[in-house]
């Protein structure tokens, strides 16, 4: 156990008690190139506090900072905002070592616990909207349920006008600053786009919801405190207005071109079709798959209204990397993008058709499409470009309009 580390104050009454995780670079399938944090949070009252906990590696981690405040053993509640491993993984060990009064969770989460780890400690309910007096201080509970699982719940420590927010306004960032403004708000923001993208996306109308009930309500936030990366403290706004804009999904007049290559043929249509987009005044980004992740582009994608793929045909079907990638964006339920597909091929030349239909199922209606036999010709090239001046037009007709693809 490593007795340096130590806890950091948040507030007053609340420390952050979690633990940092600086090598991951894989979660749930998207790249962690910065690692990520598990943060848990001690509240001190009249008896000490816990919520959340850690991923169950760190345990000794979590137990050296909150002995720097004060003994473990002395926690008498523990609120548990969200089942996933990186937040539970220690709970079962926590709760045999502190023994603690009682231990609550969303009703969601009771049933959730009990099915991972067979308690026999009673866990608490919280219902949506139910405040309690714990310890001296008082909390609110708000139901959160699939923002990322159907467990999940934000606390609300009305004393320290504080919102544990469980993996809400959370990003992958292991960093030794433990709040928002301490960090290069560039990296801060794209850390916290590609974590919705990756995580939240899907969730969108219940993030408008949650919103807007947090507004409804006049809940005061001077900080926010999410379960990964930094606590929200001087950009709380800034975070909102993101989180409304990344759920509302309007489209934009940037197009993310996304490929791979075998023999560099479908490579040259992709330079063609961003010409054609950056002549007709259409921001894009250009992404080679096994170069790009499929995280990067869900990222890219989530400010973009078109989405352009290209791919050569192999064994009759599009080339793997755009399977991949194609797969894990269908699940993130992406709105109001158009679409276009490019390839290349030798023989047979099914891929553009594979294409059209993968996108069609995701509701990105196919405006055109461009396809090569063997290496592009300076026609074919042309063609490419005369794509992405199609795309550029339909994208500025679509945010004029203000409407959906």
């Amino acid at each position: 156990m490593n007795q340096h580390l130590k806890a950091v104050k948040i507030t007053d009454k609340v420390y952050w008690v979690g633990a940092i995780d600086w090598t991951m670079r894989d979660f749930h399938g998207y790249e962690t190139r910065r690692g990520s944090t598990y943060n848990a949070y001690l509240v001190i009252g009249e008896k000490p506090i816990l919520i959340d906990t850690v991923k169950a590696q760190f345990k000794d981690e979590l137990l050296t900072r909150i002995a720097s405040v004060t003994d473990p053993k002395r926690i008498q509640y523990i609120i548990s905002n969200h089942t996933e491993m990186d937040h539970s993984g220690c709970l079962p060990e926590l709760i045999d070592l502190v023994k603690p009064e009682k231990v609550f969770a969303s009703v969601n989460g009771v049933d959730a616990l009990n099915e991972h780890f067979k308690f026999n400690q009673e866990i608490l309910p919280m219902k949506d909207g139910d405040t309690m007096q714990l310890a001296g201080l008082k909390f609110t509970t708000l139901e959160a349920r699939m923002l990322h699982w159907p467990d999940s719940m934000f606390t609300y420590l009305v004393d320290e006008k504080m919102l544990f927010s469980s993996d809400a306004f959370g990003m992958h960032l292991a960093s030794s600053e433990r709040f928002d403004d301490e960090i290069d708000q560039s990296v801060l923001e794209y850390e916290a786009a590609k974590y919705y993208a990756n995580i939240i996306l899907l969730y969108s109308p219940i993030v408008l919801k949650t919103l807007e009930r947090i507004s409804k309500l006049g809940i005061e936030l001077k900080m926010i405190a999410p379960d990964h990366g930094p606590v929200w403290r001087k950009n709380i706004k800034r975070a909102l207005e993101l989180y409304k804009k990344w759920a509302e999904q309007k489209p934009t007049k940037k197009a993310v071109v996304v490929y791979d290559t075998m023999w560099q043929s479908t490579g040259k249509m992709a330079k063609a079709v961003s010409d054609g987009l950056t002549t007709a005044g259409i921001s894009n980004k250009v992404m080679k798959l096994r170069e790009d992740t499929r995280a990067d582009v869900a990222t890219e994608l989530l400010e973009a209204g078109a989405l352009i793929v290209g791919s050569p045909t192999l064994n009759n079907n599009i080339f793997p990397t755009l399977a991949d990638m194609l797969t894990y964006v269908k699940g993130l339920r992406f709105k109001n993008k158009i679409a276009a597909v490019f390839g290349s091929y030798g023989w047979s030349g099914e891929a553009n058709k594979h294409l059209r239909e993968m996108l069609e199922a995701m509701k990105m209606p196919v405006v055109g499409e461009v396809q090569s036999k063997y290496v592009p010709s300076p026609e074919v090239l042309d063609q490419c470009f005369a794509l992405g001046g199609q795309v550029a037009d339909k994208l500025k007709e679509i945010c004029r309009n203000g409407g959906a693809a």
